[in-house]
């Protein structure tokens, strides 16, 4: 005989969450891991001792934890997810007749308290203390790189960069991202005559000024960079930076990173894997400086002159702080250009004036030769191509392409929904603890 099901609501249930979802699920060995304990102390000032009870900060974290870690980007969805799905109810604390928050409190709390305290951050620094105390984190070799993430702004609205801050001031109603902007601008120190000048974006965003204009892959894009900072022993995120994406600013986070990692964890590695755009002299020398041996590939551009010889064929003395030219003249010291950390030396006219080489050497009456402020650190670094050391740490950087990856395929961190530096920074943190969280149960799950 054939069965007919029939649905036929029961006046009572014995029914039990827990009892339902399996003990393998991710969000039930995440559950054990972690604790949001900390949430409650640092959010204790941002709430009065009377009124009516909020919606608990706990089950908003919880909630943008599972979007992170289940790829679900969409706030609306996320309470649709959360408000249908028995583990997702389960994880963030919620029975069968518990009402799941409007998507609406998000943006309230995450613009407010949230942000005031940085929670973010402070989960972030929470995961990674659980992965140290797990053994994830060595801290020995470390390797950074920057990742493009596109932001919420359409290329084709555009502002020139060089008037984009006055038009934006003219404007009647002005957007949280563009006041974050301004108020970024006119905090902004002089700059440092020591120092390379910041270059002036030649496009701004209307709606995300804070982003870059870039066309590192493909066709022109406002976007962010995400920079980690990956432990190439365990694969474990240690800090994570969020800047426009250009590759100075990338570049300058990792000074950022590396400081971070020392003072909360008490990090000091031994060496830093990156690819060439981080092979500058001043990074280089101030890697070294602080004992941090960095496997890069240095930027050389000394080859740049056809037809000519090229600063190759001149001979450094540090003795003397001279250069010899290819006729074994002198080329002394003549200043320094601060704005570009270049020391410039030139030869003498009478010497060039009857070189035989001079044809093949220069058109001017006296040859010049650069050399930058940290050159020295350029040469070690140089030292270090071809070492075994060198190509081990070369092939293992290849490590933290795997995490971006898995960032922007499994975690669908391909498009930034929320807009200004502050919001790629909350977006950034929050994909690389729910990373790190699921390498965390990966390990520790039972064999």
């Amino acid at each position: 005989m054939m069965g007919r099901q029939v649905a036929q609501g029961s006046l009572f249930y014995g029914f039990r969450l827990d009892d339902h979802v399996p003990a393998d699920h991710l969000l039930r060995r995440i559950d054990g891991l972690l604790d949001f304990g900390f949430v409650r102390e640092a959010l204790a000032g941002s709430y009065s001792a009377s009124g009516r009870p909020s919606v608990d900060p706990e089950l908003m974290l919880r909630m943008l934890l599972v979007g992170y870690l289940l790829g679900i980007r969409s706030e609306r969805r996320l309470c649709e997810e959360v408000h249908l799905n028995l583990a997702y109810r389960w994880f963030c604390r919620l029975d069968l007749g518990d009402r799941v928050p409007d998507h609406s409190t998000f943006s309230k709390n995450r613009h407010g308290r949230f942000r005031q305290c940085d929670l973010h951050r402070l989960l972030f620094e929470e995961v990674v203390a659980r992965c140290a105390a797990a053994g994830l984190v060595a801290g020995r070799e470390l390797a950074v790189d920057g990742s493009t993430i596109q932001a919420d702004a359409s290329w084709e609205k555009k502002l020139p960069g060089a008037t984009a801050a006055d038009a934006l001031r003219a404007r009647e109603a002005v957007l949280r991202p563009v006041a974050e902007y301004l108020a970024a601008l006119d905090a902004a120190l002089p700059p440092d005559p020591d120092e390379p000048a910041p270059i002036e974006p030649t496009h701004v965003s209307p709606t995300d000024p804070q982003a870059a204009f870039t066309c590192k892959h493909g066709p022109g894009r406002f976007a962010y960079a995400i920079n980690p900072l990956l432990d190439l022993d365990t694969d474990c995120i240690l800090d994570v930076e969020a800047t426009p994406a250009r590759f100075s600013a990338e570049v300058a986070a990792t000074r950022a990173l590396v400081d971070r990692v020392k003072a909360r964890l008490g990090i000091a590695p031994t060496s830093l894997a990156a690819d060439k755009a981080y092979g500058n002299g001043p990074l280089l020398g101030w890697l070294i400086g602080r004992g941090i041996t960095p496997y890069v590939p240095v930027i050389d551009r000394t080859r740049q002159r056809d037809g000519f010889f090229t600063r190759d064929a001149f001979t450094y003395d540090p003795d003397t702080d001279t250069y010899r030219c290819p006729a074994d003249k002198p080329l002394t010291y003549r200043g320094t250009v601060r704005a570009s950390q270049v020391r410039r030396y030139r030869s003498h006219a009478a010497d060039c004036a009857g070189c035989p080489l001079k044809p093949r050497c220069t058109t001017a009456k006296r040859r010049a030769v650069t050399r930058l402020v940290d050159e020295d650190a350029r040469d070690q670094v140089r030292a270090l191509a071809g070492t075994d050391a060198y190509t081990r740490a070369r092939e293992r950087r290849k490590r933290i392409e795997r995490v971006f990856g898995h960032l922007k395929r499994n975690l669908k961190l391909r498009t930034l929904k929320l807009r200004g530096l502050a919001g790629a920074a909350e977006e950034f943190t929050m994909a690389a603890a729910a990373y790190n969280l699921q390498l965390l149960a990966s390990r520790a799950a039972p064999a």
